[in-house]
């Protein structure tokens, strides 16, 4: 569907209403709309695109926008670590839209990723201090196993960490492939998860290249797993929880 046609939103969440399911949403900023930008302006295109991602998301019927939308994707200005002055901007942006989306009862849930494709957030530890310096109940963290598998040096560390402001959770292979064929620990994962009581989504997040445009977007050059397995495979991982 086109991205920000919020008439495509409504008519699919009308389906998705009559199949009795329920949706959650993915966002992503690009370069032009950086919540971290030294320039007011492309802040405030930050927060522009935010709202719009709300509006299809309310529509659409689902309570939770996950993503790094902390920052661009894979923009790395100067090649320096976050400073203050980042943090600061982007809490200010995400403080702004959590107002925004607490009209719509819907959460943010904001998502650390791994060194190569960010550097604001790369572990729940940073993940953690930018939340709290948001400081709004409509705007939390996500958990994702893959990156973590990167950046963590404990999975369930981290989860233990990230847990009270925990609002999401991708359940992704190492390899981005189907998960259990590769080596994060599940087990670990699940039973820390059980630990901290954590009651929401568990979203599975495997990818091909059956869109080559959203694959070449996030730099998928090759089929990771069959595409029927996963769908067949992590349901019976899932089935493990």
């Amino acid at each position: 569907m086109e991205e920000r046609d919020i008439n495509a939103y409504k008519k699919f969440g009308a389906h998705l209403k009559n199949l009795e399911l329920e949706a959650t949403c993915v966002l992503g900023l690009g370069p032009d709309e950086n919540p971290i930008s030294e320039s007011k302006a492309i802040r405030e295109k930050a927060v522009v695109r935010l709202k719009e991602a709300i509006d299809c998301a309310h529509v659409l019927g689902s309570k939770i926008i996950c993503g790094p939308f902390h920052s661009a994707f894979a923009i790395f200005l100067d090649r320096h670590p976050p400073s203050d002055s980042e943090y600061k901007w982007s809490a200010e942006v995400l403080r702004t839209a959590g107002e925004y989306a607490a009209q719509a009862d819907i959460t943010l849930a904001c998502e650390a990723l791994n060194r190569f494709e960010c550097y604001l957030c790369n572990t729940m530890e940073q993940l953690t201090r930018l939340v709290n310096k948001v400081d709004h109940p409509n705007v939390k963290a996500m958990f994702d196993t893959h990156h973590a598998n990167i950046e963590e040096k404990k999975i369930g560390d981290a989860i233990r960490m990230i847990a009270p402001v925990l609002a999401h959770v991708h359940i992704s292979e190492n390899d981005r492939g189907t998960p259990g064929d590769g080596h994060i620990p599940w087990d670990e994962t699940f039973a820390a998860l059980a630990e901290v009581k954590y009651k929401g989504w568990l979203t599975i997040e495997a990818f091909t290249r059956n869109d080559p445009n959203f694959a070449n977007a996030i730099n998928v050059w090759r089929e990771y797993s069959q595409p029927w397995d996963m769908a067949e495979k992590d349901f019976c991982l899932l089935m493990r929880c």
